[in-house]
């Protein structure tokens, strides 16, 4: 497995990491832990040493989860978790936005516990709250890293001068949007602005939730536990729209021997050296493969011919989370 670095102080992670999410929430119900455990080692035995969860996957079982899996193994791996949220301890209801220092300390500390570790390797503000600055957070973590229970700071779904305002106070070394051929939101000023200050950045949903690897059909059913039965972009009429996407990877993947969703990770993987997917899945075979894209060389003129393609398709619906990005 190749590795790729993140950020200036030497945050270094396997090319290609695993999303956990899925295995506790968000797509049906919770996988089963034994298969879930099985899952994440086969990844660790296949050169992974990235893996991604927060406190409100769950909320929290995610991160027990992981801690419980990888605690084995917990020298070799790099563990990122998030905060930001307001979360009932009893109910798991959320309450909204929360990236109070306090809160920030007091999550820090649950997810030690939680993932059976003395230090957390990226800590990520899961989303930004526009009623704490941006300025007290960074300098909650850097607190944080200096008392040994963080070593590395990263922000999710935050805007570029968002970025810049907090990395001034304590560097950035990774930040996570949801990037992929169909959701470039990242691309105008997220990106430039990781490339100029040394910062990494993390694609969630790198496989579009799923729809890129063309096995999502238009009338393919979703349970409500499913997100993406209210996603608007996998409405049917979303799905059946941009199924032109689908079929441009499936037919470059027949030239490149391999398939829709290899293509869609080697195509991010072409765009910065500094940018590290982090797919999720159930399955091991889909495991495999999503790992397969990593031996998938895109040229400048594949790329070329991907980007002018991609450019005539116009994506339909909004992203799931499209409210919540960019502050």
């Amino acid at each position: 497995m190749r590795k790729r670095q993140l950020g200036n102080d030497g945050l270094e992670v396997s090319a290609m990491g695993l999303g956990c999410m899925g295995l506790s929430t968000n797509y049906g119900p919770a996988e089963d832990k034994q298969k879930a455990n099985t899952l994440m080692r086969a990844a660790v035995d296949r050169g992974v040493t990235f893996f991604d969860t927060a406190e409100v996957y769950g909320p929290f079982t995610n991160e027990e989860l992981v801690g419980e899996c990888l605690s084995p193994v917990r020298k070799g791996v790099i563990l990122a978790t998030k905060f930001g949220f307001d979360i009932d301890p009893q109910t798991h209801a959320r309450h909204g936005l929360n990236s109070r220092p306090d809160h920030i300390r007091k999550v820090a500390d649950e997810s030690l516990r939680r993932l059976k570790t003395d230090y957390i390797d990226l800590f990520y503000q899961h989303r930004v709250d526009p009623n704490v600055p941006i300025e007290d957070v960074a300098g909650a973590v850097r607190d944080l890293i200096a008392a040994g229970k963080v070593r590395n700071f990263g922000l999710s779904e935050a805007s570029a001068q968002t970025i810049r305002r907090a990395h001034a106070v304590q560097p950035v070394a990774a930040v996570q949007s949801e990037y992929s051929l169909w959701a470039r939101d990242p691309e105008p000023e997220v990106l430039p602005v990781c490339e100029e200050l040394g910062i990494g950045f993390v694609p969630w949903s790198p496989l579009g939730q799923g729809f890129l690897t063309g096995k999502v059909s238009a009338d393919m059913p979703f349970e409500k536990s499913d997100v993406r039965s209210w996603f608007p972009r996998f409405t049917a009429e979303a799905r059946k729209a941009n199924q032109p996407l689908v079929d441009l990877l499936g037919e470059i993947a027949r030239r490149k021997n391999g398939t829709p969703a290899q293509i869609a990770l080697a195509w991010l993987l072409a765009q910065k050296p500094w940018i590290v997917p982090i797919p999720g899945t159930r399955k091991l075979e889909r495991l495999d493969e999503n790992f397969g894209a990593l031996q998938i060389e895109l040229s400048a003129k594949d790329l070329r011919q991907i980007d002018a393609a991609a450019a005539q398709i116009q994506i339909q619906g909004g992203r799931g989370t499209g409210q919540e990005c960019y502050v």
